[in-house]
């Protein structure tokens, strides 16, 4: 395990130094957009989502360096997703990764513009990955676009908006959840997965594996949400029951709870065996995430 933290590091340090390269700089004008959209980037993320990217590039045969692109087009679009959930009008949250939300430091309209900003950028670095003999632009570009939609994360997050102070039972919970964290994980893979040139058969098998995952990861922060403080979870815990959100420990109890983010990630796992000691990593940061702690 200590390998995987040292692996985990490298490749984080690897996708900062790339965002920090593709965003445009604080002093570019104006200044505030700029100064704003790199303060929630570089706000000590771990960097999950663009490792999945890179790890499914080496998954499938290809150099890491050509997803680096992708990993940070999905990285800036979660946290354009990070700095809206935030707002006043959905989440209303004013800690995040241990220090002010966006809002709270820029003000409500320049946080709704700093998430316009991001989910832009995004499509900009895509548009500058290099195309495979089965993927071209088109196909990266249509992949995060359906991901970041009204049918998957703006969706998922209308049913989550919807569903406070409603008594959501698993499926519906699932559907949020599918449609949020689960999508933009699968999505962070598969990209790059494309930029590898997978095969279908390849890429279907990394689809069910970044389904699971996501759902599992979901699972395992709902139960951190009530089991962790906001000290060590950088962001308010507790904030999904003090706004009458059901999740998985409420709906299920943590018991319950802890072996669906076992079955699921088992499930995840089980989708990497046609790859074999290939998808060494994939496996390493899907137990890991399991025991993870915040």
């Amino acid at each position: 395990m200590s390998d995987l933290k040292d692996w985990l590091k490298a490749a984080q340090k690897r996708v900062d130094s790339e965002l920090k390269r593709q965003l445009p700089r604080e002093s570019a004008r104006p200044q505030t957009i700029h100064k704003a959209m790199r303060y929630s980037v570089f706000a000590g993320g771990k960097r999950l989502r663009p490792i999945l990217c890179l790890a499914a590039a080496e998954a499938c045969g290809g150099d890491s360096e050509k997803a680096l692109l992708p990993a940070c087009a999905v990285e800036v679009l979660h946290t354009y997703s990070l700095v809206h959930d935030d707002l006043p009008c959905m989440d209303d949250d004013d800690l995040r990764r241990g220090r002010p939300t966006s809002h709270k430091v820029f003000g409500e309209g320049i946080a709704v513009l700093t998430g316009d900003a991001l989910l832009t950028e995004a499509f900009i670095m895509l548009a500058n990955t290099p195309a495979t003999k089965r993927y071209n632009v088109g196909d990266y570009v249509k992949e995060l676009a359906e991901t970041g939609g009204s049918k998957k994360l703006i969706g998922g997050q209308v049913l989550d908006l919807e569903g406070e102070g409603q008594q959501l039972n698993k499926q519906q919970l699932i559907r949020i959840h599918e449609a949020k964290t689960a999508a933009l994980l699968t999505s962070s893979i598969r990209l790059g997965a494309m930029t590898a040139n997978a095969t279908p058969a390849k890429l279907e098998a990394l689809t069910t594996f970044g389904y699971n995952l996501g759902l599992a990861f979901q699972v395992i922060d709902d139960i951190l949400d009530v089991t962790q403080t906001t000290e060590v979870l950088g962001k308010t815990a507790g904030k999904d029951e003090s706004v009458d959100k059901s999740t998985y420990p409420a709906i299920l109890g943590l018991e319950k709870s802890r072996k669906e983010a076992a079955r699921l990630t088992k499930k995840a796992l089980g989708a990497l065996e046609p790859f074999g000691k290939k998808a060494a990593r994939l496996e390493q940061i899907g137990r890991y995430l399991l025991d993870r702690e915040y």
